[in-house]
């Protein structure tokens, strides 16, 4: 009999797969068929690029709001057949995709189960949504503008390509300061690469020195071409830039957030123009007025002052110096003659009491009482003799009287007689007196 051939193992998994032991290709296949299957749908958003209707099936092209991806959709009649009004290009949709995979071709395609179009009251919703989380952070807050400066010598100016608001803002900021100059960055300020675009001229910009203030502007359009100035990136981009930042996009009925974060919003290009720089005529007015004013100020100052010396000089002190001080040598004088009386009057008042305190004294005195013939009798220590007892016979005396002293040498003692004790009692009095 002949021997039948072994069968091989097939490998149960992709990563047990080898040269010798391969796979068949349909195996292949179908696992990732069953493997995308299990995969549920999502629902995305997205912008339509292409559609192609055919009889019962469309096929569309839709492409990221944000970024460069795109995708293919293959959409059944039964489904478009229940919207409002038929798709165009352009228009902003929310579908539910589900992959699936061509087994003969092996070819991945998205089905779209459902699809809805994105209205203006949807987009109006999330822009408002957006709108109260980033001002809940504060990036709204006033406290966070930064001034404009008075006079910028350079201004970045962020706009599309050969646009209006571009001619618009160079034109009229121009006309207004002749000597301004720009440092403009075209960029695409719609579409899917606007918002990355933009951003990256701000940096840009904002990271060159020369420049004092950066524009973004654009001339209004519809709220699907203004959607890339309500994106979160660049309203933070514009709230982190250190450069102060004005928005001039022109569009008056939906405001986008970028007028909120800017540090001054403008109502059109023409508008920034007029607000970011002065006007040479009006400012050479206002410096002629103010050198009028100024000229009036000093004129009228010099005319006050002129006024002040003449009437200090008419005043008597200036008029005739000397006046004052003949007047104060007059009030010295007067004063002093007033301290002379009061001395001299002081001096005639003591000179008598001082008189009289003299005559007192001198009729207390001893002299006068030696002078109405009394004597003072000493002994030889000079003590004064006052009883007889203390002089004996033969004792030296010294006689005092008016004229002077003698000496004497007593003989007997007797009782004094009253006109002697009042002669003692007249000596004690006196010396007590001294």
């Amino acid at each position: 009999m002949a021997e039948t051939p072994e069968r091989k193992v097939i490998a149960p998994t992709a990563a047990e797969t080898s040269p010798d032991n391969p796979w068949p290709l349909q195996l292949l296949s179908q696992k990732l068929k069953a493997h995308i299957e299990k995969a549920p749908p999502a629902w995305v958003e997205a912008q339509v690029i292409e559609l192609n209707q055919r009889a019962n099936v469309s096929y569309l092209t839709l492409r990221d709001i944000d970024a460069e991806v795109s995708l293919s959709v293959t959409i059944w009649g039964s489904v478009l057949s229940r919207l409002e009004a038929p798709l165009e290009r352009g228009s902003r949709v929310v579908a539910q995709l589900k992959p699936d995979f061509w087994l003969k071709t092996g070819r991945l395609s998205m089905q779209g189960q459902d699809i809805r179009p994105v209205g203006l009251g949807d987009l109006l919703a999330r822009i408002e949504q957006l709108r109260q989380a980033l001002a809940a952070e504060g990036l709204f807050d006033a406290r966070r503008k930064k001034p404009l400066p008075l006079l910028p010598h350079r201004i970045g100016l962020i706009t599309g390509r050969n646009s209006d608001a571009m001619k618009d803002v160079v034109r009229n900021a121009s006309l207004r300061w002749p000597a301004v100059e720009f440092e403009i960055r075209e960029v695409a300020v719609q579409g899917v690469n606007a918002v990355t675009a933009v951003i990256g001229a701000l940096a840009e910009l904002d990271a060159d020195p020369r420049v004092d203030l950066i524009v973004i502007a654009r001339g209004g359009g519809s709220l699907e071409d203004l959607l890339p100035f309500s994106h979160e990136s660049l309203v933070r981009a514009v709230s982190a830039a250190q450069t102060p930042v004005v928005s001039a996009i022109g569009h008056e009925a939906d405001r986008p957030l970028l007028d909120e974060v800017a540090d001054l919003r403008a109502s059109t290009p023409t508008d920034a123009a007029k607000r970011i720089v002065p006007d040479v005529g009006e400012e050479l007015r206002r410096v002629d007025q103010a050198r009028t004013q100024l000229n009036r100020r000093i004129h009228d100052l010099l005319d006050r002052e002129t006024e002040r010396l003449a009437y200090l000089r008419s005043r008597p002190v200036l008029a005739n110096p000397a006046m004052m001080l003949s007047t104060k040598y007059d009030d010295v004088s007067a004063l002093r003659g007033r301290a002379r009386t009061a001395v001299r009057t002081q001096v005639g008042r003591h000179a008598d009491q001082l008189t009289h305190l003299q005559a007192q004294v001198r009729a207390l005195s001893p002299q006068k009482t030696l002078d109405r013939g009394y004597a003072v009798v000493q002994l030889e220590d000079s003590s004064i003799v006052r009883l007889p007892e203390q002089v004996h016979t033969g004792s030296p005396l010294r006689i005092r009287v008016a004229g002077g002293t003698f000496t004497a040498t007593a003989s007997s003692g007797e009782k004094p007689s009253g006109a002697i004790e009042t002669l003692e009692r007249t000596d004690t009095t006196a010396k007590e007196s001294a």
